[in-house]
């Protein structure tokens, strides 16, 4: 998701919307559009002012992210390539000293333009649990996963979000592994690690959930009698998509949302609004995209159906028992959509009150109470392996 910001879609319901405008500003919204769909690219958006080795600290260029209180981690240009930061320790206007939590050695090169991160944990091996990678066939192809055993016939499968990889969703591992389920972090179409599409574009979830129901299937042939699905940010959105989609849709017994796209109408006209546009450019860059006649133009492998993806809209479609994790200062995905399904399904969607993280960071900035959300809500439904 983190591109959003700089592809916000414009769009061509018809060309002749933007003909008058000439050939330029027709290229340029097609332009756009067409980054929308594709895969993100990690943009530095931190710059490391100093290293002290003697002290283990690092000062960052302040922004709304590296203020944060919790633990995070720093994509760096260096010789550590990542490293994990601690504890906010002085603060002023401009930078943001906080503690390392990786060793950084005299004389090590990390000076410079950086990106500023939740995922936390890169590799299965941090987190000292049993696990091993596999491959899940899927229409697109073979799939990567990683498989964390547990003993419960009750399997987790979890969905990283659009500009990531599985990596993400580690930092949910150990909590489900502390109720005895068995994880799969699973990979999908054009998402870096699975295989690419013929087009190599994303679908916003609306293509994407074949692969997550690929990995309910191998879930149910290998002793799973039963799937909770857990999605981040435009993983979100490719879970409920294979909640209402999927063939084993009955295997499903719950999903957990973190930091979601439940509405890609909204995310992207508050991305719009960020970027300085107004309408009607939001309304024509969804409107291109959804159209046979422009999707391909605007680099849509087939036309998106914004409709099919709005789950408030579709919210009597859901069935299984929904837990929404969402900061309403996200500063990202609004939790705008997340609060309407929530009102409109008060009968299977808790949706807690948390604030101050930013987007996909509850687990860094409120690590106990995130936990504690997902824990009592999973043992309440009887999801756990001690239930």
């Amino acid at each position: 998701m983190k591109s959003l910001r700089h592809a916000v879609a414009f769009a061509v319901p018809a060309l002749i919307a933007v003909g008058a405008a000439g050939a330029a500003a027709t290229y340029a919204v097609l332009s756009a559009a067409r980054r929308v769909v594709t895969p993100a690219v990690r943009r530095n958006d931190t710059r490391i002012l100093k290293v002290d080795t003697g002290a283990q600290t690092i000062e960052l260029s302040r922004t709304l992210d590296t203020e944060l209180p919790g633990r995070y981690g720093l994509f760096t240009t260096g010789t550590y390539g990542y490293v994990k930061l601690g504890a906010v320790l002085s603060a002023d206007a401009k930078s943001v000293r906080r503690k390392l939590l990786t060793q950084i050695e005299p004389g090590a090169q990390v000076d410079g333009d950086a990106a500023f991160s939740g995922w936390y944990h890169i590799t299965p091996s941090e987190l000292h649990l049993p696990w091993e990678s596999i491959l899940i066939g899927s229409p697109a192809g073979p799939c990567p996963a990683w498989y964390f055993p547990a003993e419960s016939s009750t399997w987790v499968i979890q969905v990283h979000g659009r500009g990531a990889t599985r990596s993400e969703c580690l930092r949910a591992v150990p909590v489900f592994h502390s109720l005895g389920l068995p994880t799969l972090v699973v990979s999908y179409r054009n998402d870096g690690e699975a295989p690419r599409s013929r087009g190599g574009r994303y679908a916003l979830g609306a293509s994407e959930w074949r692969d997550v129901d690929a990995a309910i299937a191998h879930a149910l042939r290998h002793g799973a009698e039963r799937v909770v699905l857990m999605g981040w940010s435009m993983g979100g959105a490719v879970a409920l998509q294979t909640a209402v989609s999927s063939g084993h849709r009955d295997r499903i017994a719950a999903i957990v949302l973190e930091s979601p796209v439940v509405d890609w109408r909204t995310v992207l006209r508050f991305q719009a609004r960020e970027a300085g546009l107004r309408e009607p450019i939001p309304a024509l860059a969804m409107s291109a995209l959804s159209s046979p006649f422009t999707a391909r133009l605007s680099g849509a492998e087939e036309a998106i159906s914004f409709d099919s993806l709005d789950m408030v809209a579709r919210a009597t479609e859901l069935e299984a028992p929904i837990l929404i994790l969402h900061s309403d200062d996200d500063g990202f995905v609004p939790t705008d959509a997340s609060h309407a399904l929530a009102q409109a399904r008060p009968d299977i969607v808790t949706m807690p009150h948390f604030s101050g993280a930013r987007h996909t960071k509850l687990w860094n900035y409120d690590q106990a109470g995130w936990t504690a959300a997902i824990t009592d809500w999973m043992s309440e439904r009887g999801l756990s392996a001690s239930a």
